[in-house]
């Protein structure tokens, strides 16, 4: 029997949410960026891959006063380029409607793009937005990188679908301050916390809707912060009601004491993989037929998801099955 890869058999098998860390870090003073750097640097060399993405900020965050926009893209830029080989790193720049857009993307994109894995758009608000964006990076880099866009508004959320179908957009995010602040008052501030953004109807609706549109065009949905950053615990839970509840793949990290909790509430637990494994090394014995384990049927559908168990356990640094990384990976 010819052995085929998993990969080559199951249509579809590489769906967009085994493509990126499940972690966003986001810095912007220059301390911080360079401890983010550091810290991607030593948690690759542990965990054997890259379990999280670092994002410099040009935006929110950022060290830079009002008026030293230009200073800070060229620290920006800098950084990316000292990043170590292999680093994944994002540039979150300014909205396309701001005076210092075009200058970050000048800047950082002409210079350092090929050591850049996206550009991170904030507020984007239609299509347009998106479609600005990309011609304003393929003016200066014409190879492009994938755009990761920031939903923050009620009408971004209107259009999310037709955000998504763009084909340079990677992957969607949702803004949760700035979208609830949007609704001038009509939601509590709980809603910005990490229980009130799991129980406000608007603010559900919202992450549903951005979830749904990516995963309709095979788009990352990447979930919103916990402010309480000092709270490893409501991080972790914060995450694992993303993942399990929600439809999210990925989410931000505001501080560095978050990501180990959020690439951990994100990797599936050892009793789905020991299932995953059993379930397809059967049905690469049947050739990928349909198989009986257990008294339940499994065919090419369900083979799909577990090899995407198996995808985002090696993408999160979790100890493979035994029989798995010889075979497959």
């Amino acid at each position: 029997m010819t052995r085929q890869h998993p990969r080559e058999v199951l249509l579809g098998a590489q769906a967009a949410a085994g493509l990126l860390p499940v972690c966003d870090h986001y810095s912007g003073s220059e301390a911080r960026m360079r401890k983010s750097l550091q810290l991607q640097r030593e948690m690759t060399e542990e965990f054997g891959t890259c379990v999280f993405d670092c994002t410099l900020d040009c935006e929110d965050g950022a060290a830079a006063a009002a008026g030293g926009e230009a200073e800070h893209a060229l620290l920006i830029t800098e950084l990316a380029l000292s990043a170590a080989d292999g680093a994944r790193v994002g540039v979150r720049v300014h909205p396309v409607s701001h005076s210092a857009f075009e200058n970050d993307v000048t800047t950082i994109a002409r210079n350092a793009g090929q050591r850049l894995a996206y550009l991170m758009i904030p507020k984007v608000e239609s299509v347009e937005d998106v479609v600005r964006a990309e011609a304003a990076l393929l003016s200066v880099y014409p190879r492009g990188l994938p755009l990761h866009v920031l939903i923050e508004s009620p009408a971004a959320v209107r259009h999310a679908f037709d955000i998504a179908a763009h084909p340079r957009v990677q992957s969607l995010s949702f803004g949760l301050m700035d979208f609830v602040s949007a609704h001038a008052g009509a939601i509590p501030a709980e809603g910005m916390g990490a229980e009130g953004q799991f129980t406000h109807p608007l603010v559900v609706r919202a992450k549903l809707e951005i979830a749904s549109a990516a995963h309709a065009y095979g788009k990352v949905p990447s979930h919103s912060v916990v402010t309480e950053f000092s709270d490893a615990q409501a991080v972790r839970q914060a995450a694992r009601r993303a993942a399990r509840q929600l439809g999210y793949t990925r989410m931000w990290s505001i501080h560095p004491n978050q990501i180990r909790p959020i690439v951990q509430a994100f990797a599936p637990d050892e009793r789905l993989l020991e299932q995953a494994a059993s379930i397809l090394l059967q049905a690469e014995q049947a050739s990928w037929a349909p198989i009986a384990c257990k008294g339940v049927l499994h065919d090419r559908a369900s083979y799909r998801y577990f090899w995407q168990v198996l995808e985002r356990a090696r993408a999160t640094g979790c100890a493979l099955p035994a029989e798995v990384p010889g075979r497959w990976f």
